[in-house]
Parts: C-alpha cells; sequence; structure tokens
C-alpha cells in the first residue's frame, strides 16, 4: 500500500481485513447443521456485516474519496473487477442463475418425479419474473450512476479552477460512491427478501464464497508478482 495512504484509508484497510475474516466465520455457521444454530438470526448477522461494511466505507470516502476510489486496500484481481469501488449490483442476479442451474441440472431426476427440493434450483415461475424485474430496474439504476460518473470524469477541466470548486467536484464523487454502495446494499437486501430461508442461505453463502475467493485469488497473484 503506498505511504501516502491517509489514516482513514490506513484504517478502513484494516477493517476490511477483519471483515473478510469475519465474513467467513459467518459462512461456517449458515453452513452449520446443527439444529441449535438459528439460520433466520445468522442470515440477520451476514445482512448486518454487509450493512457495517458499507457505513465504514462510506465514513473513510468522506475522509478521503479519492483514495477510496482507488481501493489501495484491495487486491489487483479485485480492482480488475470493480464497478466504482465495488461489485457491480447486477452480479446478484448472474450468481442466482448460475447457481439455480447448476443444482436444477444435478438435481433433474428428483424434479422430473414432481419432487421439490426447495434450494435454488427450485425457483418458482413467480420467483423467476421477480428476480427479472429487481435485475430490470437494477439496471437501470446501475447505468444511470455510471452515467453520473462519466460526467463527473468528462469534466476534469474543471479541475483548473478555484479550490472551492475543486472542492465541490471531490464531493460529488462521495455522493456517486455512495450512490453504488446503496445500490449493492438495497439489491442484497431486496434478493433475500424474495428467497426462500433456504434459498437465501444458499445465495448468501454463494455470494460470499465469491467474495473470499476472488479476494484469495488476488492475494496469491499480488504475492507471485512481487517475487
Amino acid at each position: 500500500m503506498s505511504s501516502s495512504c491517509s489514516s482513514s484509508c490506513v484504517a478502513f484497510a484494516q477493517f476490511y481485513e477483519r471483515w473478510f475474516e469475519e465474513l467467513k466465520e459467518l459462512v461456517q455457521q449458515l453452513r452449520a447443521k446443527d439444529e441449535e444454530n438459528n439460520k433466520e438470526e445468522v442470515m440477520q448477522k451476514v445482512m448486518r456485516h454487509h450493512q457495517n461494511y458499507y457505513r465504514a466505507k462510506s465514513v473513510a470516502a468522506e475522509k478521503d474519496p479519492l483514495n477510496v476510489f482507488l481501493s489501495p486496500w484491495a487486491t489487483a484481481l479485485e480492482r480488475s473487477l470493480h464497478w466504482i469501488t465495488g461489485w457491480r449490483p447486477t452480479t446478484a442476479f448472474h450468481l442466482i442463475y448460475t447457481e439455480s442451474s447448476l443444482l436444477f441440472e444435478s438435481h433433474i431426476i428428483d424434479i422430473l418425479q414432481g419432487l421439490r427440493t426447495g434450494d435454488l434450483g427450485d425457483l418458482s415461475p413467480s420467483q423467476f419474473r421477480r428476480v427479472s424485474d429487481l435485475q430490470c430496474d437494477t439496471v437501470k439504476e446501475e447505468n444511470a450512476i455510471t452515467e453520473e460518473l462519466s460526467q463527473w470524469q468528462d469534466s476534469a477541466s474543471e479541475m483548473m479552477g478555484p479550490r472551492a470548486d475543486i472542492n465541490q467536484k471531490i464531493g460529488r464523487l462521495v455522493c456517486i460512491i455512495t450512490k453504488a454502495d446503496d445500490l449493492r446494499l438495497r439489491t442484497l437486501r431486496s434478493v433475500v427478501a424474495l428467497l426462500s430461508q433456504q434459498q437465501a442461505i444458499e445465495f448468501l453463502i454463494a455470494s460470499a464464497e465469491l467474495l473470499v475467493g476472488i479476494r484469495g485469488w488476488g492475494l496469491n497473484h499480488d504475492r507471485l508478482r512481487r517475487r
């Protein structure tokens, strides 16, 4: 990480590391088979965990928006996949379709016999419609925020103005980052809301494993590159 990184940037980098370790622990709790493990309670913990991430990130963005936009705490692989400092909200829908397809294929004999599995491979027509509608709405919001960032970047010449104008322009970047993070969190909540408990657990596990897996691959790549 760059030595020029601000104290708020360093603090968030440390938070980022802890957040991933805690996410791994929560996934283990979601996977646990024991009856004493209250799945609904663990799901709420996972959702609060994501909410806490965006709350901490918002504080860091207010203090140092440019460093947050660069995300120096993330690996090169993570940054290559970023859409405005994080995962693209519509990734959630691609994950649902992928998991649904894989599980459908693995249970196709049971399904043909009329047996219900209750997992992501057993989404009802109504759920598919709601997922599709939510995806369309999310794409529209994504595009609008992307356009806002494009306009912000196109106005780079305004940076040559007075200091007050520069501060105002940087403030606009904070708003864009906040909108992107708000859409990410709302998408996650909306997807979980339209799934059954079993389906929501499978989705939360899959999404966490995707985040953790990409970070793991990225860390390994960065270590090899430094040799």
